[in-house]
C-alpha cells in the first residue's frame, strides 16, 4: 500500500488533458499505486521514477518515493515531451527536498 501525494503540478496536468478516456485510465494506474501495484516502472534519475503506459502517445507519469510508503506525483507528460518533462519533474524532486530539509515536519 502507498499513500500517494498530487503535487499541484500534477493535478494540473492530469486535469488538463483534453481525452476524459485518457484522464481515466491514468487515475486507474494511481488507483494500482495507492494499492501497492506500481506495474512498469524505471527510473530516470535523481530519485525521480516514471510509471510508464503504453497505449496513445506513450503516457509517462513522474514520482520520488519516500519512506517506502509514499508516492509523490510530481508531473506528467507522453513520449514527445519526455525529456523536458523529466527535467521538470528533477527540479521539482530537488524543490521539495530542498524544503523538507529545511522543515522535517513536511
Amino acid at each position: 500500500m502507498f499513500t500517494v501525494i498530487e503535487t499541484d503540478e500534477f493535478s494540473a496536468w492530469l486535469e488538463g488533458l483534453k481525452d476524459g478516456m485518457t484522464r481515466i485510465r491514468l487515475a486507474r494506474r494511481l488507483d494500482k499505486a495507492r494499492r501497492g501495484n506500481l506495474g512498469d516502472v524505471a527510473p530516470v534519475g535523481d530519485g525521480v521514477s516514471e510509471m510508464r503506459e503504453f497505449f496513445g502517445p506513450g503516457w509517462r507519469m513522474y514520482f520520488i518515493e519516500q519512506n517506502g510508503a509514499i508516492i509523490v506525483m510530481l508531473g506528467g507528460g507522453d513520449k514527445s515531451t519526455q525529456q523536458r518533462d523529466i527535467e521538470r519533474a528533477k527540479k521539482l524532486a530537488l524543490e521539495l527536498r530542498n524544503e523538507q530539509d529545511q522543515d522535517p515536519s513536511i
